[in-house]
């Protein structure tokens, strides 16, 4: 254990291997995220000694350079204050694993543990309104040779709200099309949820349903699962054809995560309670499923209004001000 822990590369990759997959049982894209990060530092960490990735020691990780790694992450990759916190998270959770193995740094990275995450400003979540959605599923053509494929995924995304993660790894097999209609998500930290299906939705997924149930549902044309960027880029294709009868469409960033908020925003205003929409989209939180109140106008419209009413403070509407003549006589003569 001793020479283990004098190793950072040995430290490193029992991280990665029995701390993050074995003990805490991570996703494959927690784990992505976290190597990206601390790829990032050590490239950082690297160029700032002036040494080899290679020869990098423990002693090296220290409380200033993860304070300058956080602002160069800000300040020369241009990232913001959210993705910082990322970053640190992914870091303190490597130095919490650094000093399960070697406590003889304990103060070292006591120093790191205690940098504190920035504060965030929270901006509202962006979505699109329902007849907005429906026009981006509208704008797929069935005559393309990818058409149904395409159509079931945009459905599939405004029906379930799925991260995209989640729709690139569906197999067949988790598909249920009986009554009611529901499919199998693994979500985020391994969890699984139901969510129904609409029967549009299944009309569409039956279309494109193949033999193997153990196929992936959305894949390219060499059968491979489409990837997040893919996915990206078919709704782009889409937003962009749709907003040549919804041109308000081109103002906003709609992403596959923007179809997972429209999908929130629409079951908030179907007047679903927030705790269902909250096990429908796998939050761990219902602070985060509450976003979503906060983010809707309509909604705030109507408990305005509703609120008025109860308490008897509707009040007559008042007649529009005319000029009477004299004062448009004495204007003219000015």
């Amino acid at each position: 254990m001793r020479a283990k822990s004098e190793s950072l590369l040995g430290l490193t990759q029992s991280f990665f291997q029995d701390y993050l997959r074995h003990t805490r049982g991570a996703s494959a894209h927690t784990i992505r995220a976290y190597r990206d990060t601390l790829k990032l530092f050590f490239l950082f960490l690297g160029a700032s000694k002036r040494r080899r990735i290679t020869d990098l020691r423990l002693d090296d990780i220290q409380s200033e350079t993860v304070l300058s790694f956080l602002s160069h992450v800000e300040s020369e990759r241009g990232n913001s204050v959210s993705t910082r916190n990322t970053r640190l998270a992914a870091l303190r959770s490597f130095v919490q694993h650094l000093l399960r193995w070697d406590v003889t740094r304990a103060s070292q990275y006591g120093r790191i543990l205690a940098i504190r995450a920035k504060r965030a400003i929270h901006r509202a979540v962006s979505y699109l309104e329902p007849e907005e959605a429906r026009a981006v599923i509208a704008a797929v053509d069935l005559r393309a040779p990818s058409g149904a494929r395409d159509r079931a995924l945009m459905l599939f995304l405004y029906n379930t709200g799925a991260r995209v993660n989640e729709a690139i790894a569906l197999r067949f097999r988790e598909l249920r099309f009986g009554r009611p209609a529901q499919v199998r998500l693994h979500g985020k930290g391994r969890k699984e949820r139901l969510c129904p299906l609409w029967p549009e939705t299944v009309m569409a997924l039956k279309q494109i349903l193949r033999a193997d149930l153990d196929e992936h549902v959305f894949t390219n044309a060499r059968g491979n699962p489409l990837t997040r960027d893919g996915v990206a880029y078919l709704l782009n294709k889409y937003v962009h054809r749709a907003a040549k009868t919804r041109p308000e469409l081109l103002t906003r960033r709609v992403t596959p995560h923007v179809m997972r908020h429209s999908c929130a925003v629409a079951l908030l205003q179907a007047g679903v309670d927030v705790t269902v929409i909250r096990d429908y989209l796998g939050h761990a939180s219902i602070a985060t499923t509450s976003r979503y109140v906060t983010s809707n106008l309509q909604m705030k419209r109507e408990v305005l209004e509703a609120f008025w009413n109860r308490a008897g403070l509707t009040a007559e509407p008042r007649r529009r001000w005319h000029p009477s003549p004299k004062l448009l006589a004495f204007l003219d003569a000015l």
